[in-house]
């Protein structure tokens, strides 16, 4: 071969073997975007069904108490204000003209009532309340149970 073959046969492989090297900048790229992807999609907060918290142990001598059945407190209208029934049997008319005197008497029954039917402060009371009664005696009669120290009041919800 002459020089002139072997210059043009240099060239080409030359070419080839540059062809062949590694282009360092783009491999970079691709790292930092990798770890910007795998920052964002990781996880970094722990667990959420962890808690800290011991449960009681088993002990067969403690007895397990249901919740008492409310005492039922229902309040009717009439016209000249309404009345209420406490459970079934004791009722109490509240007139709009002597309101202070009638809830006094409405916290007597409830003392008596309480009291006959061994309950506590703490036992549950729901209110079932007609549609017609005025807003200004419910409350009252709710400020007057709160204020008693029954603190688990309810209200039946009617349609």
């Amino acid at each position: 071969m002459d020089s002139t073959q072997q210059d043009a046969l240099n060239k080409v492989f030359a070419t080839r073997r540059r062809l062949y090297n590694l282009r360092m900048a783009p491999m970079i790229d691709m790292i930092f975007l990798l770890l910007i992807f795998f920052l964002v999609a990781g996880k970094w907060r722990p667990d959420e069904d962890f808690l800290p918290l011991r449960l009681p142990t088993a002990d067969a001598r403690q007895q397990d108490f249901a919740k008492p059945e409310p005492l039922q407190i229902y309040i009717f209208a009439t016209q000249t204000g309404c009345y209420v029934q406490i459970g079934q049997h004791q009722t109490v008319q509240i007139e709009n003209e002597t309101i202070e005197a009638n809830l006094a008497g409405l916290l007597q029954e409830l003392r008596a009532s309480m009291l006959a039917q061994k309950r506590y402060a703490s036992d549950p009371v729901e209110i079932t309340c007609a549609a017609e009664v005025k807003w200004e005696h419910l409350a009252k009669i709710y400020n007057l149970l709160f204020g008693a120290g029954l603190t688990d009041i309810t209200f039946q919800m009617t349609e």
